[in-house]
């Protein structure tokens, strides 16, 4: 199977993309050893085109291919068995265009629920169902959870999503940012980064340096603020009221300072295709880096108050295990991955150069427990500090504006985009058809690929120990229910 090689926020030529078949794509996927990205379909006509795209994050390489699927092709050999990574994806490609992927092992509905689910059954005396949602207590999203227990043991976690039909691929056929950055709320930076990368990358834009730096302190400060958030939800569920209490006050700060740049405390409007509609200028500059010491001071006291009480430690302490190898088998992403030892960050690993230049990695032994993504999110915390101050120096020595005009949007081109959230990777495709008009916008998010770690984190744990497994993820249902 040929495949074109770019980068992170390039584009290629849609028309010189290759034709393969499934077979190809397994040889190559045995010898490549690359994992998925991108893996979704456009009606050409009567025929389907799968585009496939896969990520060498040793070198920051994205591969680009497709296959053709004529109306006579009703189904294909899954990949899933030998790399399960395509579990999702196949479940997707088939729900929106039919093609069967024979033998995958677990062909249910992922974005389009229905109301005889086939729910996984267990037989037994002393087997018991408990099912969640997807009306939760809390104001949060639909999602459902049948639990599979012995006594409180948890066997085995179904879960099904997609109860929101929201479009959002169609609508971003006609695309903005203020749609963009309303994707998922708690990721407004992530995804209008994504989303404005994309479309500068198809149009070959380059953005002045200063606007650079802006929307990477943008993205640092929603990922402090989500951390320090997730930190408090954490300890509550825990019972430890005063963590929850103090990170809960803490993130506020915060979140305010991004009031303060741009009158949006989740950063929206912050910036559009082309630059920045705000500038931080040298008294913000210096507000921030007193909002982020004290910020700092704080969660350092309260996180190793924390890890000092053995009340604490105990319950995050092999609760909620996801080894390696299971987190490698499910493509898991971003903070969940690494939490499992999975050495990937899109910054690091897709050649960002603002971030190359400061990067620290967060040192420490990840046991994929719910101490693990504790950790992880304390250290990205300091790190995230570290980089705000670095790039809010930078901005003396790059003083060439906050914007600049756009090139027409080509026809035929592919490009994508990938941004590091502050679950993850977020992934922004978009294609152009023959009149330069928008003809595929595709999207994935960190949790696409991680929901299944919450399931397999909970098995063989107490059902009273879900909620703390759960916020220690913290996945988003509107970054699944496109």
């Amino acid at each position: 199977m040929n495949w074109i090689k770019t980068k992170n926020n390039n584009k290629i030529n849609a028309l010189e993309i290759p034709t393969g078949t499934v077979e190809e794509l397994k040889t190559d996927l045995r010898n490549m050893k690359y994992r998925p990205i991108g893996f979704f379909g456009k009606q050409e006509f009567s025929n389907v085109r799968l585009y496939v795209v896969l990520a060498d994050d040793s070198l920051g390489d994205i591969y680009v291919s497709s296959i053709l699927f004529n109306p006579d092709i009703k189904s294909y050999d899954s990949l899933t068995p030998e790399f399960p990574a395509f579990h999702n994806f196949e479940r997707e490609f088939y729900e929106d265009f039919k093609i069967e992927p024979k033998n995958h092992p677990w062909l249910k509905p992922l974005r389009k629920n229905q109301d005889e689910y086939p729910f996984f059954k267990m037989e037994g005396e002393d087997v018991h169902e408990v099912a969640v949602g997807p009306i939760h207590a809390g104001v949060i999203e639909p999602g459902h959870f049948r639990f599979m227990c012995q006594g409180e043991k948890i066997y085995n976690l179904e879960i099904m999503l997609g109860y929101q039909h929201k479009g959002i691929e169609e609508l971003m056929l006609n695309p903005n940012n203020r749609l963009a950055e309303s994707i998922c709320g708690d990721s407004v930076i992530a995804y209008n980064m994504a989303f404005s990368q994309v479309i500068e990358a198809l149009t070959q834009t380059t953005i002045p340096k200063r606007a650079q730096l802006i929307r990477r302190i943008a993205l640092e400060m929603e990922r402090m603020a989500i951390h320090i958030g997730d930190l408090g939800a954490i300890s509550g569920d825990m019972a430890y009221l005063m963590g929850a209490s103090i990170f809960g006050t803490t993130r506020t700060l915060i979140i305010n300072t991004m009031l303060e740049i741009s009158g949006s405390r989740f950063g929206r409007g912050l910036f559009d295709v082309g630059g920045v509609n705000f500038d931080i200028d040298k008294e913000m500059t210096k507000k921030i880096k007193s909002t982020i010491d004290e910020v700092l001071k704080t969660v350092k006291r309260t996180a190793e108050t924390m890890l000092k009480k053995t009340s604490c430690i105990s319950r995050m302490e092999q609760t909620g295990t996801v080894s390696k190898e299971t987190a490698v088998l499910l493509g898991a992403v971003g903070m969940a991955a690494r939490a499992s030892g999975i050495n990937i960050d899109s910054r690091y690993d897709f050649k960002d150069e603002w971030y190359l230049k400061y990067w620290q990695n967060t040192e420490f032994k990840p046991a994929g427990d719910v101490w693990s993504r504790f950790m992880l999110r304390y250290k990205e915390i300091i790190q995230s500090a570290a980089f705000i101050n670095n790039f809010l120096d930078e901005l003396d020595n790059n003083k060439d504006g906050l914007t600049t005009s756009i090139n027409n949007i080509p026809p035929n081109t592919f490009a994508i985009s990938i941004v590091e959230g502050w679950r993850g990777e977020i992934v922004h495709c978009a294609i152009t058809g023959a009149d330069s008009e928008f003809i595929r916008y595709k999207i994935k998010d960190a949790s696409f690929n991680n929901w299944y770690m919450l399931s397999m984190a909970v098995r063989n744990n107490g059902i009273s120990d879900f909620p703390l497994c759960n916020k220690s993820f913290n996945l988003s249902y509107c970054g699944n229910d496109l």
